[in-house]
């Protein structure tokens, strides 16, 4: 298994981080590997792909570049600059047009586990292809869509935040994605395959969340900067209302039913508006009803207050879940 080694000061000066360019990249792959994570990704799927398909049908260099880049165990280094806090889209999108061609084909070569690099590739302009193909993701499937991913996104940093203040940086680590697990003794196992183990003493280790749920990885400058791309905890779904037990919304109206549900995680008043779709005035009346039914509670965490299931309303969404007795029963 590859496993980091993390010196106390460098889990101390971990942080969270957001990257337009990395949640583009793993809209990417999601593209590319065309297999969804829950029905709200199928149906994102169903209504990007055509396009996608299109664009590469017509690009058959650039295709070749992601079937030989996106690999099962290794992503060509330079399709995935690490992710640096504050940084826009056009600014991390500069980096991978800026990747020098040899060392380009050079990564492809390693993501291909030893097949030789297809001569279609050997050409100097694979970053800029690189570069204008994320670039078309952007623009046509994840900036029309960004404030709303980001809401996600951000709810699930100020969870796992609250998770570092209550259990320490080792609760929050452990099983950040599939593979990722806190070993103890300073160490952070990053996936099951059997790499070296890297030592991080001094560097910066960066958590960047993902709307994309079967999707992560990781990537490193050398001696400087590290990161985990994990999946977030809330999956980006359009049909909120599908994810419902239908006990539970017969019970509390979909729409009332669809906010506890996402209170599994601690959540804003507007993170919960921008992952329901719904106006703010009817989050804070169902909200309200929650409230008072002893269903969720309320904290605050720095500027924010965030709201969560009670052990009460744990019970009510599983018991949800689980339908009528005897439901599923065959005759």
């Amino acid at each position: 298994m590859g496993w980091w080694q993390i010196s106390a000061d460098t889990l101390a000066r971990s942080r969270f981080v957001l990257s337009p360019l990395t949640e583009t990249f793993a809209c990417l792959k999601l593209l590319h590997a065309e297999v969804a994570g829950h029905p709200g990704e199928r149906a994102w799927l169903d209504t990007h792909l055509p396009a996608y398909r299109r664009r590469l049908a017509g690009d058959p260099v650039t295709a070749l570049l992601v079937r030989s880049g996106v690999g099962r165990e290794w992503i060509a280094d330079f399709l995935t600059p690490t992710p640096r806090e504050g940084e826009t889209f056009e600014e991390s999108v500069a980096r991978i047009r800026a990747a020098r061609p040899g060392e380009a084909r050079a990564d492809l070569r390693v993501s291909l586990a030893g097949r030789p690099l297809p001569a279609a590739l050997d050409r100097d302009d694979l970053p800029e292809r690189a570069a204008a193909l994320l670039e078309y993701v952007w623009a046509e499937v994840v900036r029309p869509d960004w404030d709303r991913r980001r809401r996600v996104l951000e709810a699930d940093v100020v969870a796992r935040t609250t998770q570092v203040s209550r259990g320490g940086w080792a609760a929050a680590l452990d099983a950040l994605r599939p593979g990722t697990r806190w070993l103890g003794d300073s160490r952070l196992q990053i996936n099951l395959n059997a790499y070296p183990p890297r030592e991080l003493s001094g560097a910066e280790l960066i958590l960047v969340p993902i709307t994309p749920q079967r999707h992560g990885w990781v990537s490193w400058e050398e001696a400087e900067r590290y990161a985990v791309v994990y999946p977030c905890a809330g999956a980006l779904a359009d049909d909120g209302a599908r994810a419902v037990p239908a006990a539970l919304g017969a019970l509390l109206g979909p729409a009332r039913a669809a906010v506890l549900v996402l209170l599994g995680t601690p959540m804003s008043t507007s993170q919960l508006v921008g992952v329901t779709g719904q106006g703010l005035g009817s989050v804070g009346r169902h909200l309200r009803v929650l409230l008072d039914a002893g269903l969720v509670e309320r904290r605050r965490a720095g500027r924010s207050v965030l709201y969560s299931r009670t052990a009460a309303g744990e019970v009510l969404v599983e018991a949800g879940e689980l339908g009528p007795a005897g439901a599923g029963a065959g005759a």
